[in-house]
């Protein structure tokens, strides 16, 4: 009995930390990326649409719960990505205004102009963006809660779009002929992350579409680091020579 006991409680023990390593993990990979920018006041290596995607994911994620409630970890997850791609997002914003030489027209989400979606000049409008899209989206989960095709829907597209959060970066970098700009450190931490997460999603026997998010999300982060090495070898010297790690 005392052996059962114990076991029991290396098992609590073990499961708290990993739920506490889901809850704030997410948003380690971050903090080189928030630092590089801080630092040198330049976001044209990071694409915001890493957070449109976080935050979109996000959001449903948490109209899913509502659905078809799952573990407090991965909800509580959710709530703190969302508040961190707000702070990066500000983050971007305030740097880009800051480099800008000609004081450009500023683009404001209340213009509607979808030539400028997501590419608005103002913090503000970005809050705006999430505020409307999350009212609407809980009315829309609030009429069919009762509908499980609807809520299964939901959940799905919630993973499918965080699954596919790497790939803005990707793109970016593709555009871009290489990784400057990319903290490698956040790359690295996503993978490590979305290794942890899918097997913790496995052995808690999360909802399928948690796995299959991960999933996604590990052949994405795979893929940007072959960009790296490629970049960093390939792409000329003047790229990379003056790179800080």
């Amino acid at each position: 009995m005392l052996e059962s006991y114990e076991d029991l409680t290396i098992k609590d023990v073990v499961s708290a930390i990993a739920s506490g390593a889901i809850i704030f993990g997410g948003i380690v990979p971050y903090i080189p990326q928030y630092r590089e920018i801080k630092r040198t006041q330049d976001s044209t290596g990071f694409s915001l649409y890493v957070c449109l995607a976080i935050l979109i994911a996000n959001t449903l994620r948490i109209l899913y719960w509502f659905g078809k409630y799952y573990e407090l970890p991965l909800l509580f997850q959710s709530i703190l990505m969302i508040i961190a791609m707000f702070a990066m997002i500000r983050l971007c914003i305030n740097a880009n205004n800051r480099n800008q030489i000609i004081k450009a027209k500023d683009q404001v989400f209340t213009d509607f102009n979808s030539k400028y979606f997501w590419k608005w000049t103002d913090f503000q409008s970005y809050v705006q963006f999430m505020l409307v899209f999350g009212t609407i989206g809980g009315i829309i989960m609030y009429i069919f809660v009762n509908n499980i095709i609807f809520v299964e829907i939901t959940g799905l597209l919630s993973v499918l779009i965080e699954g596919m959060l790497g790939l803005p970066q990707l793109i970016l970098n593709f555009n871009n002929g290489s990784t400057e700009g990319m903290s490698i450190s956040m790359v690295v931490m996503w993978t490590m992350g979305d290794v942890f997460k899918t097997i913790y999603f496995v052995y808690r026997k999360a909802p399928i579409q948690f796995a299959i998010c991960g999933s996604m999300q590990i052949f994405i982060d795979i893929i940007i680091l072959i960009q790296e090495c490629y970049y960093r070898i390939f792409s000329p010297p003047r790229l990379y020579g003056t790179r800080k790690e």
